[in-house]
């Protein structure tokens, strides 16, 4: 492989032009040595590749709408749509979510502020995320005590333990096939792509990751789920359910977009095509949200609709299978 495609593939948010000029300044050397882009790899080739970040421009309070589903002097619930990113980063430092938390509240908490400009990213108040694309909820904290505490709860399942009964993370999706068991563990490790670093695949040197999934009501080739995490890696569940061939319907990134199950030609293959220009996104959305208040201890549960897409869809799915 040529050595500029190789970084490409492998440094995230590369592009091969900006490759190919840091190779032609000496910034990427191949065993110590300046080579052309077109250097073709052997084995044990030692690359290094020496990179320069731009400092991320100032983030700045933005009047976006917020949908509010509750609020205190310590925290905040909000129900993020589909299509806006949680917080500033790469290529998106306007227009996020955190942009219009700014503008909403005077304080936002500031925990890990040193990591986040490690990275170029920019997350105040931000305790979980979701993905550009997934609708649903997020808790967002006011103080650095408070964020501190909710991001102890989600990361030692808290809830789980303290109220067996309640999941504190619970997702809704749209996902393809018929699944053999109502209900499943997926249990996968998940780290990097190597062949793609903008992408998430199981890997056996991943970190471990577990998916629990129930099938609320199965279709001819889709299903409605139920799903809860029991660890929070990014990309998660749209990984784990590709993995056991039933992506997330819609997901371009990991084979939703595609028919991804045998069997389905003819009207069927045009009523999935229809349903697919119905939801230009991943069918996921974070559906309800649990905690502890770290200041009352009062236990917060939240739910939420289904984003209006994700209602069509299974509207017209139901009318096909009558």
């Amino acid at each position: 492989m040529r050595l500029d495609v190789y970084v490409t593939a492998h440094v995230e948010n590369a592009t091969r032009s900006k490759v190919q000029e840091a190779i032609k300044s000496g910034e990427i050397t191949v065993n110590g040595n300046i080579v052309k882009p077109s250097y073709l790899l052997h084995p044990n080739d030692l690359i290094a590749v020496h990179l320069h970040r731009p400092e991320p421009p100032k983030i700045k309070p933005e009047p976006i709408p917020l949908d509010i589903i509750y609020e205190d002097e310590y925290l905040m619930v909000v129900n993020k749509p589909a299509g806006m990113v949680t917080h500033p980063a790469y290529k998106h430092y306007s227009g996020t979510l955190v942009n219009a938390l700014m503008h909403h509240s005077g304080t936002l908490s500031q925990l890990h502020a040193k990591e986040d400009e490690k990275f170029n990213t920019f997350r105040p108040g931000i305790v979980h995320r979701l993905d550009k694309e997934t609708s649903g909820l997020l808790v967002i904290a006011k103080d650095e005590t408070t964020h501190q505490q909710l991001a102890k709860q989600f990361a030692a399942k808290t809830l789980r333990q303290k109220h067996a009964a309640y999941a504190e993370r619970e997702y809704v999706a749209i996902a393809w096939g018929k699944f053999k068991q109502q209900s499943g563990l997926i249990e996968a490790p998940l780290g990097r792509s190597k062949s793609d670093r903008k992408k998430v695949a199981v890997v056996a040197d991943g970190k471990h990751a577990a998916t629990e999934y129930e099938v609320v009501e199965q279709f001819d080739y889709l299903a409605l789920l139920r799903l809860h995490l029991h660890t929070g890696r990014t990309h998660q569940i749209r990984v784990h359910l590709a993995h056991i061939h039933h992506p997330v319907f819609g997901d371009g990134t990991y084979g939703g977009r595609e028919i991804a199950v045998g069997g389905v030609t003819g009207k069927k293959k045009a009523e999935a095509r229809h349903l697919l220009a119905l939801m230009p996104r991943q069918a996921l959305h974070a559906k309800k949200l649990g905690f502890i208040h770290p200041v009352t201890k009062e236990v917060m549960k939240f739910d939420s609709e289904l984003p209006a897409d994700m209602k069509q869809v299974l509207d017209e799915v139901k009318r096909f299978n009558r």
